[in-house]
C-alpha cells in the first residue's frame, strides 16, 4: 500500500507507487485540489500539506530522478552529517538516462554510478568519499578544502585510508596535492583547520619538532583515579610542552588576544603551557614560533629552529643566523 512507501520516503510517493499501490489518477487529482496532499515535482507528492521538511525534499528529488538514482555533491555530505541542509538538491542518475530538472535540483549524469552509491543507505546517496571529492573538484578555495576533509573525518563515517583510496581511483583530480596533504594531518591527528594552520605555518615553517596531537590523556582525582580523559591539540612530550588552539572563541578578538598574550608571558618564565588562537596562528605564526622554542629551548630541545622569510621572528633566535635576503 501506499502508505508504506510514505512511511519510509519521509512522506513522499511518486506516482508510479501510487498506481502501483492501487490508487487511481483520479483519486491522485483530489487529494491534491483538497490540498491534502502538495505536489513537489511532476509526478512526486507529499502526503500531508504545510512546511516541508529537508528529508521530504532529499526523497523527492530522488523520486523524481527515477531508478537508480542516488544523491550526490553536498546533498550527500548532508545526509553524511558532513554539511548543513544544502540550498539546491543534486541528485546523480545512471549515465544513459536523461531527466530534466526543475528548480531546486542538479541533477549529474554519471558513469558507473551504481560502484559508488551506498549499498543500503535511505534515501539512497553516493558514498561519503565520493561525494566528498565531488565537491572538493567544484571548489576553488583550499580552505574550503581543508574544511571538508576535517568535517568529513570527524564524523567518523570515514578515514583518511577509505578518501585516499577513492582519490587513487581518480586520476585527474584538483586538489590532489592539498588533498594529499591534509589526509596525512588527519591522520597524525589534526581535528580542525586552525591545528592544521598551526601544523604548517607554525611548526612545519619553523623546523620546530613533531608534536603528538589529541592523543587522549587521563585526568586523576586526588586518590589517583581516573575520573575523565582529556585531549591536547599539541603535545610536545619529550619536553613536557602543551599547546592549546583556540578554535572557538567568544570574547572580542583584541580582548582574546591580550588575555592569551597574558597568560603565554606566564609561561615564558615557567610553566610550559601555550594557549593561541586563529588571529595569531594565522597573522603572526613567526611569533607563535619564537614562542614555542623559547620554551622547548626551557625544557631541553637542543634543535635548531629554521627563519621562514628575512622578516621573520624566530630570526634572532638561531645561533649565528644572518637574516634572509
Amino acid at each position: 500500500m501506499w502508505q508504506r512507501f510514505a512511511a519510509e520516503q519521509a512522506g513522499v510517493v511518486s506516482r508510479e507507487q501510487l498506481l502501483a499501490a492501487g490508487c487511481t489518477v483520479g483519486q491522485v487529482g483530489a487529494l491534491l485540489d483538497a490540498r491534502r496532499w502538495t505536489g513537489l515535482h511532476l509526478g512526486v507528492y507529499a502526503v500531508f500539506t504545510g512546511p516541508v521538511p529537508a528529508m521530504t525534499r532529499a526523497w523527492a528529488a530522488v523520486l523524481l530522478a527515477g531508478p537508480g538514482a542516488a544523491l550526490g555533491g553536498t546533498a550527500a555530505l548532508w545526509l553524511w552529517g558532513v554539511l548543513d541542509g544544502p540550498k539546491r538538491w543534486t541528485v546523480c542518475i545512471p549515465w544513459e538516462r536523461r531527466v530534466r530538472a526543475p528548480a531546486g535540483v542538479v541533477v549529474v549524469r554519471r558513469r558507473r554510478l551504481h560502484e559508488v552509491v551506498h549499498p543500503v543507505g535511505s534515501p539512497p546517496r553516493v558514498r561519503l568519499e565520493e561525494a566528498l571529492l565531488d565537491v572538493v573538484r567544484s571548489t576553488g578555495r583550499p580552505g574550503e578544502v581543508v574544511d571538508l576533509v576535517i568535517r568529513a573525518t570527524a564524523t567518523r563515517r570515514t578515514t583518511p585510508a577509505r578518501i585516499r583510496a577513492a582519490l587513487a581511483r581518480r586520476p585527474r583530480m584538483r586538489h590532489r596535492a592539498l588533498l594529499v596533504e591534509m589526509l596525512g594531518e588527519v591522520a597524525e591527528g589534526v581535528q580542525s583547520a586552525l591545528e592544521s594552520r598551526y601544523r604548517r605555518s607554525v611548526e612545519r615553517a619553523h623546523g620546530l619538532p613533531r608534536a603528538e596531537r589529541n592523543r587522549p590523556e587521563p585526568v586523576l582525582d586526588p586518590s589517583g583515579r581516573v575520573v575523565r580523559r582529556r585531549y591536547r591539540d599539541v603535545r610536545y612530550r619529550r619536553w613536557d610542552t602543551v599547546v592549546e588552539l583556540d578554535g572557538l572563541e567568544a570574547h572580542p578578538e583584541w580582548l582574546r588576544r591580550f588575555d592569551r598574550r597574558r597568560d603565554n608571558s606566564v609561561t615564558l618564565v615557567g610553566d610550559r603551557a601555550l594557549q593561541y588562537g586563529w588571529f595569531e596562528v594565522v597573522e603572526t605564526p613567526c611569533q607563535v614560533a619564537a614562542d614555542v622554542v623559547v620554551v622547548l629551548r626551557r625544557a631541553g630541545w637542543r634543535g635548531t629552529p629554521v627563519a621562514c622569510s628575512s622578516t621573520c621572528a624566530i630570526t634572532p633566535l638561531i645561533p649565528d643566523s644572518t637574516p634572509l635576503t
